[in-house]
């Protein structure tokens, strides 16, 4: 942000120490820099140790760039000790230093949706992955909004939440079985050791003196309780938020939550930064008059010193293919007669579907483009089966792991062979690793067959010896080498198929590799915290290419010009929230939409879509005339309805009057 000095509210925010703090942040307002500069003067003036403050962020780049930003504020040395990371990586190093309380060891798994899926359609027996995610996700909700497998089971209501609440209590043994948590563990967890233990919950408060938490629209209940509980009475912290930008209630995020501070916090300061330093006015005029339709829980309107700018266009294809053409032609000839580079622009749209025809048109005109908020890099197969030999060497209970491992790259080990193991440790209440070095597994599993796992066992302590005393790099790549997963790759898959895994494979160890060196961390410091990584933190925002995102995934990004793409009825609002009444939300994507563009916003729609055989017709989106006239320049149908008569007499007298003609002589 280029604004050279602070303006007044953000200074209140920064130097504001008496109590609990709202900082009502509209977008483009600056919140970073209110954050990163109250730290530093929280340190530099007010004389706290920087291990005394946390600031807590959404997702692992805000913590990168924000530990960045207050490096360089206070120079390298003063930031040191200071934690700056998301809501889960906190609840790891809660739960990991006080392991013993919950039952868990150190160096317990972190099991990511994929692994909890399967857990559950093991559990059920059913082969339907949809099935699996459904419920999953049931009791992923109920573990966000705090509520124990008693409460769920009064609570279900249909087929899937009864079966799921069937589930919980199971489902929550089994993991601990693995000694293993899920992702919402790792904030439930913290909550109920705080609840049930004052003394620990002393120990972090005093620990941590002072809070700040970013993005705090999106916290579900059990962030906000874990919040709660981590400050105290003195209620020592900044929240900061904006409840225009709320989108991500399908998450279990809740807006109540921010409801409810001044609730729970009587005497708290509530400061708004309304001044944008990103948008034009005509942006903003359109963002400010589309979310005006919502009801607010606090009354804000941003504005700029930027200057009026160019109108906001509105534009109706007649296809998705056409649009595709429409707004890749448009960038090109905006990006030739203006002298910009393909990094300003952005092509923004609703679902990951609409992104494949636009991706085809960018080919066609050799524009380099990236995808973000799309799939992510752990899900790629060759990097779960890296994670799960890494779990392994740090948890060897961890049974989902060894499964994986033992069976990639194939050893001779079948399933027979597992189940067999597998019996044998579940009647001995142990885990598979621990059960193959037991002399009853002999019964149960072929010599030769129990030999190979005795074998691959050794492997894996070896490089338990290894983890936490030598180079990360040096002992991922001996771990490759040993298990000859490069030969293994070429000989299970295509040649440019095991070429890309290869390369993908290099890119994760190198990453690690790195990571180990500047951290000073082992590989064995670093097992856990990989699972809490959503993307490696490789930076498509220096490379010269356009950015396809969706809405969600664009939220806390800018860019000089946006296109928002498919402005329609049924998907911007999308139908299930115009079924379900869910509009507020809807909108505020699209406030969230427009208030990326810094210079410019064109939005298009389309007026006939295929779904499957059938064309229909569809309507612009509400939004589009909910953010009124002024500022804005359409060329669709509503700019080409027919005028009325009293309009078009009053256009044939100005014609008149221009051409000095008398009445009558015209036609």
């Amino acid at each position: 942000m280029s604004a050279p000095q602070l303006n007044a509210p953000q200074r209140e925010a920064i130097h504001y120490l008496d109590g609990p703090c709202l900082v009502l942040a509209g977008a483009g307002s600056g919140k970073t820099r209110v954050i990163t500069q109250k730290i530093a003067y929280l340190v530099g003036e007010c004389g706290f140790n920087p291990h005394n403050i946390a600031a807590i962020t959404f997702t692992n780049k805000a913590a990168k760039e924000m530990l960045e930003r207050i490096s360089k504020l206070m120079g390298g040395r003063a930031a040191k000790g200071l934690t700056v990371c998301t809501f889960h990586a906190m609840g790891v190093r809660i739960v990991r230093q006080e392991a013993k309380y919950l039952g868990l060891k150190p160096q317990f798994s972190i099991l990511d949706s994929t692994d909890t899926t399967q857990i559950i359609a093991e559990m059920t027996g059913n082969t339907d992955k949809n099935r699996a995610k459904a419920l999953q996700w049931q009791i992923s909700s109920w573990k966000n909004a705090l509520i124990e497998p008693d409460e769920a089971a009064q609570l279900a209501s249909d087929e899937i939440s009864s079966s799921a609440a069937l589930l919980y209590r199971d489902y929550d043994k089994t993991l601990r079985a693995y000694q293993g948590v899920d992702f919402d563990d790792l904030i439930r967890l913290p909550v109920k050791l705080f609840d049930e233990h004052p003394e620990v919950r002393e120990r972090w408060q005093n620990k941590l003196r002072y809070l700040l938490v970013d993005e705090y629209q999106d916290t579900n209940r059990a962030q906000y309780r874990l919040l709660k509980l981590l400050t105290g009475v003195r209620g020592a912290f900044t929240a900061v938020g904006d409840d225009d930008q709320a989108i991500y209630a399908w998450r279990g995020a809740d807006v109540e939550n921010l409801r409810q501070l001044p609730v729970d916090f009587p005497s708290l300061r509530v400061i708004k930064l309304e001044q944008n330093y990103r948008s034009t006015t005509r942006i903003l005029n359109a963002a400010n008059t589309v979310i005006a339709n919502n009801e607010k829980l606090f009354e804000k309107k941003l504005w700029s010193e930027h200057g009026a700018g160019e109108p906001v266009s509105v534009v109706a294809c007649q296809t998705p293919e056409h649009e595709a053409e429409s707004v890749v032609m448009k960038l090109s000839a905006h990006k030739f007669e203006h002298r910009t580079h393909f990094k300003d622009y952005a092509i923004l749209y609703r679902g990951n579907h609409q992104a494949r025809l636009f991706e085809q048109q960018l080919r066609n005109h050799k524009i380099p483009y990236a995808i973000s908020g799309g799939r992510s890099f752990f899900e790629n197969a060759e990097i779960k089966d890296l994670c799960s030999y890494l779990r392994l060497i740090a948890n060897e209970d961890d049974d989902l792991s060894f499964i994986r491992s033992i069976t990639i790259p194939r050893r001779g080990i079948g399933p027979a062979a597992i189940e067999a193991l597998g019996n044998y440790a579940s009647n001995r209440k142990l885990s598979l690793f621990t059960a193959a070095f037991e002399e009853g597994a002999a019964q149960h599993v072929n010599a030769r067959q129990l030999d190979t796992v005795r074998e691959f066992c050794h492997f894996i302590n070896r490089m338990a010896h290894r983890a936490p005393r030598e180079p990360a790099g040096q002992v991922i790549n001996d771990m490759l080498k040993a298990i000859n997963y490069e030969a293994w790759l070429y000989e299970s898959c295509e040649p440019r198929e095991a070429e890309t895994k290869w390369s993908n494979v290099g890119d994760f160890t190198g990453w690690l590799g790195r990571k180990g060196e500047e951290d000073g961390k082992t590989l064995m410091d670093m097992i856990q915290t990989i699972s809490l990584i959503t993307m490696l933190d490789k930076d498509d925002t220096e490379l010269d290419q356009v950015q396809l995102a969706t809405l969600h995934a664009s939220k806390g990004l800018e860019f000089k010009h946006v296109f928002l793409v498919g402005v329609e009825e049924g998907l911007l609002p999308h139908q299930s929230s115009i079924d379900e009444d869910k509009i507020e939300e809807e909108r505020r994507l699209m406030y969230v939409g427009i208030t990326r563009a810094q210079r410019s916003l064109s939005i298009s729609y389309c007026e006939r879509r295929k779904a499957g055989r059938e064309v229909r017709t569809c309507d612009p989106s509400r939004f589009i005339d909910e953010m009124g006239e002024e500022g804005i320049k359409r060329n669709d149908r509503k700019s080409q309805e027919p005028v009325s008569k009293e309009d078009a007499r009053a256009r044939i007298a100005n014609l008149r009057a221009m051409l000095g003609n008398k009445p009558g002589t015209i036609g």
